[in-house]
Formats: C-alpha cells, sequence, structure tokens
C-alpha cells in the first residue's frame, strides 16, 4: 500500500528550500537507520541525500515527476534505486533493516494496513523511523490541501504500532515553533497553502536555534512527532 496522495512537485521545490531543516531532521533520524534502507515518499529527494552512505537506498514515490527529478539531482549512484512504487510490500528483495518514512503516513487513508506492509519488508529487529504531523487540534485547511487525513499525539502512533506489532523504541515531539506558526496559519488566517517567505524564515532563524535546544530539552509538544518502531 502506498499513500493516496503525497506532495506534489511544486510542494517539494517549496521545501527544497528549508536545508537547515532537513539537517535538523537527519540528526534525529539517522541514529536510528542502518544500512539497507527503504524511503517511502521520497519526493524529489529533499531527505535522500542525508542518506546516500549508506549501503542501499531504495527511494519510492507514487510521483513520477519527483522520482525523475530526484534520479537528476543525484545522478550515477550506484547504491541509489529511485523507483516509482505502487506497493511497498513488493520491496522485500532488497532485505531492508530500515525503513524512513518522513511526512507521509498521514496520506494514507488506512495508516494501520500501510505500517502492517512496511513491518512486512522488515526482517526480526528492523526499525522504521517515521515522521508525522502532530495534534488533531491544529488540522486546518492546509492539512487538506496537502492530502492529509489526520494529525497524530504520542497516544495514536503507540497505539497504531501495538496493532501492527511493532514495539515502539522512541517517540517525542518536535519543533515548538513550527507548532505555533502551523497553528497561526490554520486558525487565524485559515490559509490553504505554505508561505515560501515564511518556509525560508524559519529555516535561516528558527531552525538552528530551536534544534539546539531541543537537543538538550526534548519539548513537551511540537509540530511533529518522531517515532522510532521496531519489529520483533
Amino acid at each position: 500500500m502506498t499513500p493516496d496522495a503525497t506532495y506534489t512537485l511544486a510542494d517539494q521545490e517549496l521545501m527544497s528550500r528549508a536545508p537547515n531543516y532537513f539537517a535538523w531532521q537527519s540528526r534525529l533520524v539517522l541514529p536510528h537507520v542502518g544500512r539497507r534502507v527503504v524511503e517511502i515518499g521520497c519526493g524529489i529527494g529533499n531527505f535522500t541525500g542525508m542518506l546516500l552512505d549508506r549501503e542501499l537506498v531504495v527511494a519510492i514515490d507514487v510521483e513520477p515527476a519527483c522520482v525523475e527529478r530526484l534520479r537528476e539531482r543525484y545522478p550515477a549512484r550506484e547504491n541509489l534505486h529511485a523507483l516509482v512504487c505502487g506497493d511497498v510490500s513488493s520491496l522485500g528483495q532488497f532485505a531492508p533493516d530500515s525503513i524512513v518514512c518522513l511526512n507521509v503516513l498521514e496520506h494514507v487513508q488506512d495508516d494501520a494496513a500501510m505500517l502492517r506492509d512496511m513491518a512486512s519488508i522488515l526482517q526480526s529487529g528492523g526499525t522504521i523511523v517515521l515522521l508525522v504531523p502532530a495534534f488533531p487540534a491544529l488540522y486546518g485547511p492546509i492539512d487538506r490541501k496537502l492530502g492529509h487525513y489526520r494529525r497524530y499525539t504520542r497516544r495514536s502512533v503507540s497505539s497504531l504500532a501495538e496493532r501492527c506489532g511493532l514495539a515502539v523504541r522512541r517517540i517525542r515531539y518536535m519543533n515548538t515553533v513550527g507548532l505555533l506558526g502551523w497553528w497561526w496559519n490554520a486558525r487565524v488566517f485559515r490559509r490553504e497553502v505554505q508561505s515560501a517567505r515564511q518556509i525560508e524564515l524559519f529555516d535561516r532563524v528558527v531552525a538552528p536555534l530551536m534544534s539546539r535546544v531541543e537537543d538538550v530539552v526534548p519539548p513537551p509538544f511540537g509540530q511533529s512527532l518522531l517515532a522510532v518502531l521496531e519489529r520483533g
């Protein structure tokens, strides 16, 4: 099973203006990623580049234009397989020890089925690293425009993992300032699209400082929720 919708090429290009944010993600995600990785919902490769020191990276997306853009960004990489893929459960042939799924699960109507498909291609002890939008109360026009079915809490992700036979090894919120910005956009301005200016300002000014603060003091809330799940 794959997402019913993912970010468009234009959405992906917009987010490429946030290199500090992706570097922040990488510091949280990479310690839990092994040598043979499947990246679900790779888009144009904004995070894929962080994985290319691994033995194998299988980057998949349902949008052909995004996959083609990724191939253009990272040509002649023998360890990279960029695929237009409609079935996660078909990737077991690559024998991955890790799956990275960042800001994708919220696009899937049946997220439990999607998570079970991920688990099915992992060996025992394999990990799934999820990043999902947090707090249902923040759901607004931008979420709907992006094709989000939901936002999550620690409890809902933990319950979902348990139903799929996965153990939660780590779970934490991130990006407290982003939560406030998302609330402002959703509840005050009722915006339907993300602002390039906001993204660039956040990436240049907020992300470098906030990432260091949250490394020291993990926040009790945030715009996003990071979870590391393990197959038994």
